[in-house]
């Protein structure tokens, strides 16, 4: 097999998604090319009818016989390692620690036939082992464990997200993991003339949530109040594990009009939604390691939009709301509580204006070109 691009000058980067909404893997695959590398970046079909055209590197995206679970990571990471070994990258871009085995056997093989140039590069999006989906799964866990245990002391080009992150891994296994944060870019796209195509009410004030829908996010506490909130609709914004448990919720709590999904959208159209919000949720709730460290992207691009944020009280994400005072902060997900700020951030016109005005004094510190010269410096010493 032979891979576009060419040789010594291509990177393979790696994820277990279907590349249509990962605002990351975009960015870092852009900011390759500044470096002089042919990037190609290889997921998997999700949704078939997810459009890549338009970006300006090569996709690759495995159609897999299971979609979940063992068999899942099994299938995939068995493609991913024929891929790997038939190519003829100089770099290996592992994204997040469910494309690492495929990428290691690769490289360590490659290195064993001769390629002495063949590089490996680790970017871990979270602690992967410490999310609140693997609490109750000590089995599949330690498995996760016993890989992450073995591969990463070995791994010489790391880098994650936020601090803590990278802290735990440098202390745990003797690393030097740097942090590149997943900050939007400068220029998206602003307009939101076009139609989104989703029919959301002009008369209502939005709150957002964009994401996985996964547990511990918030997203159930704030369906929980939509009935006692009248002037604003709830639009989430994502697709995971609690969809189904969150439309039960929803139709129990009988708030249709109220909560609207829209499903996954392309990075274009949620860039839109986006800035049509009002209330921007970062809610994440402190019941594992992985979110207690968490600085998700979403909180950046509400900042970009000029969108108040309601969000944890969680060290990192409290770090940046509370300096740069954009938004409201919350420890509690009681009812009155999250009803009583939302109601703020609905109701009370200075506060809003007080935190938008804030929000545009700070923007400009938190786009991905502040972040881009750190991964230029990894990857032009890689060259």
């Amino acid at each position: 097999m032979t891979i576009p691009g060419k040789r010594n000058n291509t990177a393979i980067l790696s994820v277990t998604n279907d590349l249509a909404t990962d605002q990351r893997i975009n960015k870092v695959a852009t900011s390759l090319i500044k470096t002089g590398l042919v990037p190609i970046v290889v997921g998997r079909i999700i949704k078939p009818e997810h459009n890549l055209a338009g970006r300006n590197y090569t996709t690759k995206r495995f159609k897999l016989l299971f979609n979940k679970g063992p068999l899942f990571y099994a299938n995939y990471n068995i493609r991913l390692f024929i891929f790997l070994l038939f190519s003829n990258a100089r770099i290996l871009i592992s994204n997040d620690l469910d494309t690492l085995p495929a990428n290691f056997l690769a490289y360590i093989i490659k290195k064993a036939l001769g390629n002495k140039n063949i590089k490996l590069v680790y970017d871990s999006h979270e602690l992967f082992i410490e999310v609140p989906e693997l609490n109750n799964r000590k089995m599949v866990k330690k498995t996760w464990f016993l890989i992450e245990k073995f591969i990463l002391p070995k791994l010489k080009n790391t880098y994650t997200v936020c601090e803590p992150i990278a802290e735990y891994y440098n202390e745990k296994y003797g690393i030097n993991m740097q942090v590149i944060r997943n900050m939007p870019l400068s220029n998206m796209p602003d307009s939101i003339n076009e139609d989104l195509n989703l029919e959301l009410p002009s008369d209502k004030k939005i709150i957002l949530y964009q994401g996985a829908l996964n547990i511990g996010r918030g997203i159930e506490h704030v369906i929980n109040v939509m009935n006692k909130i009248n002037d604003a609709i709830f639009v989430i914004a994502g697709s995971g594990g609690i969809e189904e448990e969150l439309h039960r919720q929803v139709t129990l709590q009988k708030v249709e009009k109220k909560v609207i999904f829209v499903g996954k959208l392309p990075l274009e159209k949620l860039n839109q939604l986006t800035q049509k919000a009002n209330i921007g949720l970062v809610l994440q709730e402190d019941i594992s390691l992985s979110y207690h460290f968490v600085l998700p992207n979403r909180l950046f691009d509400f900042i970009r939009a000029g969108v108040p944020v309601l969000a944890s009280s969680l060290p990192e994400i409290k770090k940046i709301v509370e300096n740069e005072d954009i938004g409201l902060l919350t420890d509690s997900f009681e009812p009155e509580t999250l009803l009583r700020k939302i109601e703020k951030l609905i109701y009370d016109n200075d506060l809003i204006l007080h935190f938008k005005k804030n929000i545009e004094a700070c923007k400009s510190k938190y786009y991905w070109e502040n972040e881009e010269y750190k991964l230029f410096n990894i990857y032009q010493n890689l060259l």
